[in-house]
């Protein structure tokens, strides 16, 4: 044991801050990965469902398909079905 119980009531008390700091840290990484598979907003990416200056989601690298050619689809990043002739600022041409 220590020589000065005043310290060990420090130690013990900075050992537990350190341990609730790194579960809020924990519990953020967590929450910030759910919002990133949720996707973002279909408003915060001017998501629009018509097609923009010849480009639109079918033809976007972000785009996953529908059951069918014009069946709305999803996105890699946006939440929310997706029109296939839709668009958004996060429009990318499939490689």
């Amino acid at each position: 044991m220590s020589e000065n119980p005043k310290f060990d009531g420090r130690r013990a008390l900075l050992k537990k801050a350190a341990g609730i700091s790194a579960a809020i840290a924990a519990a953020d990484v967590v929450t910030t990965q759910q919002a990133k598979a949720a996707g973002m907003a279909p408003s915060a990416v001017q998501y629009q469902d018509k097609p923009k200056d010849g480009h639109q989601c079918d033809g976007c690298a972000l785009w996953i398909p529908g059951p069918t050619p014009k069946a709305k689809g999803k996105c890699k990043a946006v939440s929310g079905p997706i029109d296939p002739t839709g668009w958004c600022t996060l429009w990318s041409p499939k490689s």
